[in-house]
């Protein structure tokens, strides 16, 4: 029998409970009212809306679309007047009369407006909804704003119509900013941060009236007498709970509706979730409980038994670009100690408090990254007696050996809680993945993990970096990164007009956002000013990714995998037997012969990474650098030595080839393939460059791939000799090297400047382009591993470098 519902509410609570019915076939008739002129979109995203970063129509969560595939009834921009419990009817603002099995309360909050005098003026207004929004984006620089409220709402308001260049003044009765969230330490680098930006912050003042000229707003003046004047005044100083309708209805109301474990009302057929519900006393504001609300009221509604219990919270923010982290109970106490650490110069700041071993609460600006570890502490109530001393380095520094972050992830339990909003942990992003989630939008899609207040998007590419390795690509954007509006065609171009030769050149000529770069721009800018200025820049290590900085692939366990160099395939005994010693004495667990004929070492521990390399060293191999983005491999198959079919010597022109080509960075991975004969044992022709042995010569093929993107290589042009092969292949790897987008493989950056181009500059360049690689091939190729000592003073590098956070 279909059941009739009633939901009150188009927000993000009855939204999420209405995609658990309709995804588990629930039969219902959804009739869904709601007093905004729209239906469900992110009101978390709203900031971003006024800032100009994202429109409306993107973070609308429900369109017209779904409502209509889910045969939902939408009254919006219509509100219920009067319920009638005895009937189980609803009366519409219109007279309608509607007849309803259940009813769903998901009225949402009220936002608090100070009852100052000249509260009721024009221009005097809250930051709630779309048209608040749209409201503060109808200023511009010519217009004034006062902000009342130092919260994340007030500050996100006075953020977004800062960036639009509106005179803004942020007024805040406590001493420091986010006194509910962050300590006074905390607070100050907050306010200083919002100061640089051009914002003006006036803390421990207190509101006394509002001025009117007109009936219209003219200024906001404090008790000590001073006047602000404003354009707009935005209030932003809390919600309360929209509870009068449930009131007048006669349900059981505190400070919100009252609710059951089950979400169920005083009223066994009316429920109620969101920011209007109180359950045990408390009430709530943050999504996650929201969510959690949602999907028990929605088995609630299909007579499964759940219930609804508050989990312990953290915050994790991001506010005008600052990176804020709270959770727990912060705040001084007899038996209680704080932990400490900060970083003026890079505006970094943790505190921890510890009682009898236990963290009972942490508090983090600017780098955040360790948050979800430090949380867990907190959850879990983990004895941290043993990691005491190194406790404030975050999950990196536990064990004696430091961890690049992308470990961390790796080495994280599958039940971490990854997306606290929609209670989403390592291990359901890891299965979408298995299922076939390839990008940070399908993990969305399947899981809505960074699908609400975004603010873990970059731990979810971390997990699908651990998981995919090289085949993730990190999400795409028009600009290299949020340090900067340029794209990375934009930068490099300024790299070569202006001879940029430092990272340092980039930031002051580019007008960077940040002073020092992240972790998505500082690898290829790295990269740029390695292949443009190779005589003059000098490689930064600690701008690369993890698997460059550890000269080793890291896996889903958190170990790594170790790959000596085989020259075209070709190994020796003496070789296999340093192999399998290393193997036995490092207990390495798996050894396996790659796509790209050599031994990987699986399983290798990060602290046994430079003795592993050494005792290779030692055998006379090299780095395989299968970690890295430049040459992995050069396949070939056995040509003229052994195979009757072979028209050239494939093995001796792969090992030539390997041998002049390894160490050489590229924008990707680049690997190469030399098969004897049309055949074609190697696989030449789905390589990054394929060279294919013919009875005339030797036809030289590019912008292949066998990963995520299966294409066969197009022919570039064919030779009589091997020294032609040889000239060709690093003119084209030096051409792809200066010219391609960092991150591009071959193929893409053919297909952006055209194959009849790039045959182009290597007919009447190609001498040049000959002597510019070998140039930089005297800097880059190096043995990463030959340095034993330095190797392992790298690997405990002091906490001033700490290992950025990119994906490889």
């Amino acid at each position: 029998m279909t059941q009739k519902l009633i939901v009150i509410g188009a927000g993000m609570a009855t939204g999420r409970m209405l995609e658990h019915l309709f995804d588990a076939g629930a039969n219902v008739d959804v009739t869904l009212f709601n007093a905004e002129p729209r239906g469900n979109y992110n009101r978390i995203m709203l900031s971003p809306v006024l800032s100009g970063d994202k429109s409306y129509e993107e973070i609308v969560t429900h369109d017209a679309d779904w409502y209509a595939a889910n045969d939902v009834t939408c009254r919006f921009g219509e509100a219920i007047i009067a319920i009638d419990r005895s009937t189980k009817t609803v009366t519409a603002a219109n007279g309608d009369v509607l007849c309803y099995d259940k009813l769903i309360f998901g009225t949402g909050s009220n936002p608090f407006i100070i009852p100052l005098p000249g509260h009721d003026l024009e221009g005097v207004i809250a930051y709630r909804d779309l048209e608040d929004t749209r409201r503060m984006m109808d200023l511009g620089p010519a217009n004034k704003c006062v902000v009342i409220g130092g919260g994340l709402l007030g500050l996100e308001a006075a953020a977004g119509m800062a960036a639009r260049g509106v005179d803004v003044t942020v007024v805040h009765i406590m001493g420091h900013l986010m006194e509910r969230q962050l300590d006074e330490a905390a607070g100050y680098l907050l306010r200083k941060a919002l100061v640089e930006k051009g914002i003006t912050v006036k803390c421990a003042a207190n509101s006394s009236k509002i001025l009117g000229e007109n009936g219209k707003v003219k200024a906001l003046m404090l008790d000590d007498g001073t006047e602000l004047p404003c354009d707009l005044l935005v209030m932003a100083v809390g919600i309360r709970p929209n509870v009068k309708l449930a009131q007048d209805s006669g349900l059981a109301v505190g400070r919100g509706i009252h609710v059951d474990d089950h979400m169920v009302t005083s009223d066994e057929d009316i429920l109620a979730v969101g920011e209007c519900v109180e359950h045990d006393g408390a009430i709530f504001g943050l999504v996650a409980p929201l969510y959690d609300q949602a999907k028990v009221a929605a088995l609630t509604l299909m007579g499964e038994t759940a219930r609804f219990v508050p989990k312990e919270l953290s915050t994790k923010l991001k506010v005008t670009g600052c990176d804020l982290f709270s959770a727990g109970d912060f705040a001084e106490g007899e038996g209680r100690e704080d932990i400490v650490f900060r970083d003026p110069a890079r505006g970094v700041y943790r505190r921890l408090v510890i009682e009898n071993n236990i963290v009972k609460g942490a508090v983090m600006y600017g780098d955040t990254a360790d948050s979800n570890w430090y949380f867990g502490l907190i959850r879990d109530k983990t004895d941290i007696a043993d990691m005491r001393d190194t406790l404030i380095f975050g999950p990196a520094y536990q064990g004696g050996t430091p961890l690049d972050p992308l470990a961390a992830v790796a080495a994280l339990s599958r039940d971490a809680e990854i997306c606290g909003c929609n209670g989403i942990c390592k291990g359901q992003i890891e299965d979408a993945i298995a299922g076939g989630a390839r990008d940070l939008g399908a993990v969305r899609a399947i899981t809505k993990a960074s699908g609400s207040c975004g603010t873990c998007t970059g731990l979810v590419e971390q997990v699908l970096a651990v998981s995919l390795g090289d085949e993730f690509v990190a999400s795409a954007a028009v600009a290299i990164c949020g340090c900067t509006d340029m794209t990375h065609e934009d930068v490099r171009r300024m790299i070569k007009l202006k001879k940029l030769t430092s990272m340092a050149a980039v930031w002051q000529e580019c007008g960077w956002k940040t002073s020092c770069g992240c972790h998505v721009c500082r690898p290829a800018l790295n990269f740029y000013l390695l292949a443009d200025w190779p005589l003059e820049y000098q490689d930064d290590p600690q701008s690369r990714f993890i698997n460059e900085r550890k000269h080793a692939n890291i896996q889903r366990d958190g170990t790594f995998s170790v790959v000596p160099r085989m020259w075209g395939g070709i190994t020796t005994a003496n070789e296999l037997r340093a192999i399998a010693d290393a193997a036995d004495k490092y207990m390495v667990p798996t050894v396996k012969v790659t796509g790209g004929q050599r031994i990987d070492l699986l399983g290798v521990k990060g602290e046994d990474l430079p003795d592993i390399w050494a005792d290779l060293n030692e055998a006379g191999m090299v780095s395989g650098h299968a970690y890295s983005k430049g040459l992995r491999t050069v396949k070939t198959c056995v040509g003229t030595d052994h195979c009757r079919f072979g028209t050239q010597d494939s093995t001796g022109l792969g090992i030539k080839l390997e041998k002049d080509l390894w160490g050489s960075w590229t924008p990707h991975k680049l690997k190469l393939g030399v098969s004897g004969c049309p055949r074609n044992c190697a696989e030449a022709t789905c390589k990054d460059i394929g060279v294919v042995c013919v009875d005339s010569g030797y036809q030289v093929s590019i912008g292949g791939a066998a990963g995520m993107d299966v294409r066969e290589t197009e022919l570039l042009i064919q030779v009589a000799t091997e020294q032609e092969v040889m000239d060709v292949i690093k003119a084209v790897t030096q051409l792809y090297r200066e010219n391609a987008k960092y991150l591009d493989r071959i193929y893409k950056w053919m297909g952006k400047v055209g194959l009849d181009w790039i045959k182009e500059r290597i007919e009447v360049d190609r001498d040049a382009l000959v002597d510019r690689f070998e140039v930089s091939q005297s800097i880059y190729r190096k043995d990463p591993w030959t340095d034993h000592a330095q190797t392992k003073a790298d690997s405990y590098r002091p906490l001033a470098n700490f290992a950025l956070e990119a994906a490889e």
